[in-house]
């Protein structure tokens, strides 16, 4: 990262060059308008309070946990510590839901200090302490062993986001509990991604305000490329600038993708100058609220002197990524495994002569990026997996970042690789298939030789 900000900082005058007058001014004013919207207020406190008492109490069941248990601090929080209300503690605080007859009932075990400042902020909980003679770990113990619950969910997983309870808090937990208590302790893992996995339908408004928006800006970031002149650099910090001027952040620490030659897997070539004849391909996403997350692809051709249309080459490997990309939308539905989607995609590729793409097909989007639930992957030539994250079914409310690729081999500055084109989508499973978050791309945008777009559907 060192080495790409010092080459980034040299892209500042040509980045500076490209002015807001230069671009499509109703497209630059329907941004400016969604990016206020989705600075307004806080609809976080009111979703979570929403999605604690509607959802959890299914996943509870769906997994046999009658009782969850997550511990939040500060400096070194609990991945998901924003999803139970433990975002703020200072000193060490615990969230424990028990399932319930009419629901879930919360517990919040928080420090005398902090109080009264928990009770007014869920008021719906019952909140107690601890300080002086009662440490955090006996009081915390207390109210597990008062609950009377065979199971207790505990945040330790393989996967990241269930896995925020530290070693030293799980060995203290156990010893303030004691047996048999210590041995009721399971893995929230499986909660965590039934819970978390779909999607209400208050968040799914704002994420697809929020996917019409990153739809928007790299649609608008194509604007400023001047062949010859124009590097990935450049494209990358002005879109970077663009996206925190709006008062919004960014889905991945190295948001965004930029990539115009040979395929590279992650990361872009940010010296490499682009030329007639690329392709270039943005890979970018917004966080909002700094919670909800997007992800897309959008793709433009640099015409050569003298071409009016991309080459005959490169315009059968974008029908062929658009073809696989509208037949997996298709695929999509509940009750369809992550592979059964994968399977359309590897089919298609093969009909249509791609090599094989690095990446997997495609992945959950929403609080993270490359979020909790169903993987779009995993099919091959033997056969379905028999387990793991592209054999779960998916679900109403589940969104997925998915691509369609066609791959070929090319060469790049006399180096031998591959070119790809990987349209990513964001796909909402609905009650009855899938449908698009945003508008999908249907043509390639076209740039002349000498700079200008002379084709987009934005």
């Amino acid at each position: 990262m060192a080495l790409a900000t010092l080459f980034l900082t040299g892209c500042q005058a040509a980045r500076d060059d490209v002015s807001m007058s230069t671009l499509h001014p109703d497209r630059a004013a329907t941004i400016e308008a969604m990016a206020g919207e989705l600075r307004e207020g806080d609809p976080w406190p009111a979703i979570r309070e929403e999605r604690i008492e509607t959802t959890l109490p299914g996943a509870m069941d769906a997994v046999g946990v009658e009782a969850w248990l997550v511990l939040s601090r500060e400096n070194n929080n609990d991945p998901i510590a924003v999803h139970v209300g433990g975002e703020d503690a200072g000193r060490l605080a615990a969230f424990l839901f028990v399932r319930v007859e009419s629901g879930v009932d919360r517990v919040i075990i928080t420090s005398d200090s902090e109080g009264i400042t928990v009770q007014e902020r869920f008021a719906s909980a019952r909140v107690t302490t601890y300080g002086g003679q009662v440490g955090a770990f006996e009081a915390i113990a207390r109210e597990v062993r008062a609950a009377g619950v065979e199971t207790v969910a505990v945040n330790r997983s393989d996967l990241a986001a269930a896995d925020g309870l530290s070693a030293t808090q799980l060995g203290q937990l156990q010893a303030a509990l004691g047996a048999p208590w210590s041995d009721r302790l399971v893995s929230s893992e499986e909660l965590v991604i039934r819970w978390l996995a779909a999607k209400i339908p208050s968040e799914l408004e704002l994420i697809r305000k929020a996917a019409v928006l990153t739809d928007l800006l790299e649609y608008e970031l194509f604007e400023m490329v001047v062949p010859g002149e124009t590097t990935n650099g450049d494209m990358h910090l002005w879109m970077r600038d663009r996206i925190e001027g709006l008062g919004l952040g960014h889905s991945w620490a190295a948001n965004p993708g930029i990539t115009t030659g040979l395929d590279r897997g992650r990361g872009s070539d940010l010296e490499r100058v682009i030329q007639p004849g690329d392709l270039i391909n943005i890979d970018a996403g917004i966080a909002v609220y700094d919670l909800w997350r997007t992800d897309l692809q959008r793709f433009a051709y640099i015409l050569k002197p003298g071409e009016e249309l991309p080459p005959d080459s490169i315009q059968y490997a974008w029908e062929s990524a658009r073809l696989s990309s509208r037949r997996m939308l298709e695929a999509m539905g509940p009750g369809q495994k992550g592979w059964e989607v994968d399977r359309v995609q590897v089919e298609t590729q093969v009909e249509r002569g791609s090599l094989p793409h690095w990446a997997s097909t495609g992945h959950p989007v929403g609080y993270w990026t490359h979020d909790v639930g169903p993987r779009i992957g995993g099919y091959t030539a033997n056969g379905p997996p028999p387990s793991g994250n592209a054999a779960r079914e998916l679900e109403p409310g589940m969104m997925f970042g998915y691509d369609g690729n066609y791959v070929w081999p090319a060469t790049d500055a006399g180096i031998s690789g591959t070119k790809s084109i990987t349209i990513e989508e964001m796909g909402l499973v609905t009650a009855t298939g899938a449908e698009y978050m945003s508008e999908p791309q249907e043509e390639l945008v076209l740039i002349t030789a000498a700079g200008g777009v002379v084709r987009s559907e934005r």
